[in-house]
């Protein structure tokens, strides 16, 4: 027990040790990138229209990355987290990839097990992403009349809804009384003012939060019919 404790210690300081490297050096590598080319290239960038640009969309995302930290990471634990962060598209892809495993594996959110299930998972995804662009590069001229068809542009612009509402069923199924009211909520609010559509990240927040206040009045009205409260 006490050396699979110190395995267990010993792997999560090795996971946020290579975490912390790797993000560090990602991050260096996107920031320096367009001073890089500019440099080759003898056009470095304007920093005042840099500025303007990140006021224009940068404060949004930022709250939006900083929501998505605080949401994502308990799900995906150190390893997860430090593979889905860097690798980008968790919505659409390291997410789902990541509770379905979770599912599949039956490891529970926050435990050691769901945090290698996470891991192994997400790197899978990576690489079986990396590979599909890799083949679709390869394969763009080729299917380019088969991709830009017009049959197949309603089934292109619905991948993702379709994904989501696959994903989202199996936990709505579970608990379709807590699930019902926010689904509506946000739903009605989104037809209403469908600009909103591109802040879903945010909009993430409240969503939870009304969730987890129903989830606890209903709770603690089943602890009262048992006489618990």
């Amino acid at each position: 027990m006490k050396e699979q404790e110190a395995f267990l210690e010993r792997y999560e300081t090795n996971t946020h040790r290579i975490g912390r490297i790797c993000t560090i050096v990602t991050l260096v590598l996107l920031v320096g990138a367009p001073f890089l080319i500019g440099r080759v290239l003898g056009a470095r960038p304007d920093m005042t229209a840099v500025l303007r640009g990140y006021l224009a969309v940068g404060l949004v995302w930022t709250v939006s990355s900083v929501a998505e930290f605080l949401i994502y990471t308990p799900m995906l634990g150190a390893g997860g987290g430090y593979l889905a962060f860097i690798t980008g598209n968790l919505i659409n892809m390291k997410i789902p990839c990541a509770m379905n495993a979770r599912d599949i594996a039956g490891t529970k959110a926050g435990t050691t097990e769901n945090d290698i299930v996470s891991t192994l998972s997400i790197a899978t995804s990576s690489l079986v992403t990396i590979g599909v662009l890799a083949a679709g590069v390869l394969l763009m001229v080729p299917l380019q009349p088969v991709l830009t068809s017009p049959t197949l542009a309603p089934a292109f612009d619905n991948v993702v809804p379709a994904l989501f509402g696959a994903f989202g069923y199996q936990y709505y199924r579970k608990n379709p009384k807590l699930a019902a009211f926010p689904l509506l909520l946000m739903s009605i609010l989104f037809i209403c003012v469908p600009s909103l559509t591109s802040q879903t990240s945010v909009l993430i927040l409240p969503a939870g939060a009304i969730t987890i206040g129903l989830a606890y009045r209903m709770y603690v009205k089943a602890q009262r019919r048992k006489g618990g409260l």
